[in-house]
């Protein structure tokens, strides 16, 4: 945050800058415009270490170690093409980039959900795993590798664990006329 408080405090009502990150934050379904600067900053970080390597001579020993671990690893959550693996391609990158492989994005992408919001409220509300672990973050963001094992949690109600609260106590209430209202109802 003050990072990017920084950056605009010149500048805090530049049009431009307020649209897109509004058009952002409706695209992607996103709660505030924080969620927006964390990913700018992120990019950021990464366009100055490539930035800073691109300087060094092309055989130095740390341009090929750290550009070679900066590549490697944007390539594992999706955001370089395999092809495309060189610094200057790094800074080519957008926020966009970054905000299609969050988990709530790819969701939505998989046709897990309605909306980009209902993917935001299925993880939320722990419906969805990752292989085999229930991600309740909706900023988590998936690996390649992972993008296959997006599903619905085995224990959800959309899945095949126990029908919902409002189903059972529907069912309840037919079933047994006046039943049990004692019993918890979460």
């Amino acid at each position: 945050k003050q990072w990017y408080q920084r950056r605009v405090r010149g500048r805090p009502f530049e049009k431009e800058r307020l649209d897109s990150e509004l058009k952002l934050i409706g695209e992607f379904g996103l709660r505030n415009k924080r969620e927006v600067w964390r990913v700018k900053y992120t990019l950021a970080k990464i366009r100055k270490a490539a930035r800073e390597l691109l300087t060094l001579e092309d055989k130095d020993p740390r341009r090929l170690f750290e550009g070679n671990a900066i590549l490697r690893r944007l390539v594992r959550i999706g955001v370089l093409d395999e092809n495309r693996m060189k610094l200057d391609y790094v800074l080519g990158l957008k926020t966009e980039d970054f905000l299609e492989r969050r988990l709530q994005t790819q969701v939505f992408k998989l046709g897990l959900a309605k909306s980009i919001h209902h993917a935001r409220v299925l993880i939320r509300q722990k419906h969805i795993r990752v292989r085999k672990q229930v991600v309740n973050i909706p900023s988590f963001i998936v690996r390649l590798d992972a993008q296959k094992h997006i599903d619905i949690a085995i224990n959800s109600a959309y899945g095949s664990g126990r029908e919902g609260r409002v189903k059972r106590k529907r069912m309840r209430a037919g079933a047994g006329g006046a039943g049990d209202n004692d019993e918890d109802e979460d």
